[in-house]
């Protein structure tokens, strides 16, 4: 995977971000820079065929082997080829991570759950969105 903070194409990286969170352009905005400036955060990317088909976004801990997933997407037209699971397989494995977190909804839930991660409901996080914490301990 390599740096998306030095990747050429911002715009690609921005447009592919967005589709993970709440597209509010400035949003998308202040979270880029935020892995830009942040040193315990950092933003990964997957390319194929020179075209950029996924990203994750971490946050490590003091621990350096626990990290928070902030940040996961795959290029619509990769979708079902394994690139989200294949990511972060690769991340736990190069930075040997014993532990990973993340939050999600029902949209996604099955998604951490195909590749072994605990589920936990946190119920009704936000209004009318169960939201669930995944855990994936090695």
């Amino acid at each position: 995977m390599i740096d998306l903070n030095t990747y050429p194409n911002r715009d690609e990286v921005r447009h592919l971000l967005a589709t993970c969170m709440w597209p509010d352009e400035e949003r998308v905005r202040r979270e880029l820079e935020r892995y830009r400036t942040d040193s315990s955060k950092n933003l990964l990317g997957k390319l194929e065929n020179n075209e950029l088909v996924g990203l994750i976004g971490v946050q490590r801990s003091e621990e350096e082997i626990e990290v928070i997933l902030l940040h996961i997407a795959v290029n619509e037209a990769y979708w079902g080829k394994g690139i989200g699971k294949e990511m972060i397989h690769e991340y736990i494995a190069a930075n040997e991570i014993k532990r990973m977190e993340a939050e999600t909804d029902q949209d996604a839930v099955d998604f951490y759950r195909q590749i072994g991660f605990e589920i936990c409901s946190l119920g009704e996080k936000y209004p009318g969105r169960e939201r669930f914490r995944c855990i994936l301990e090695r």
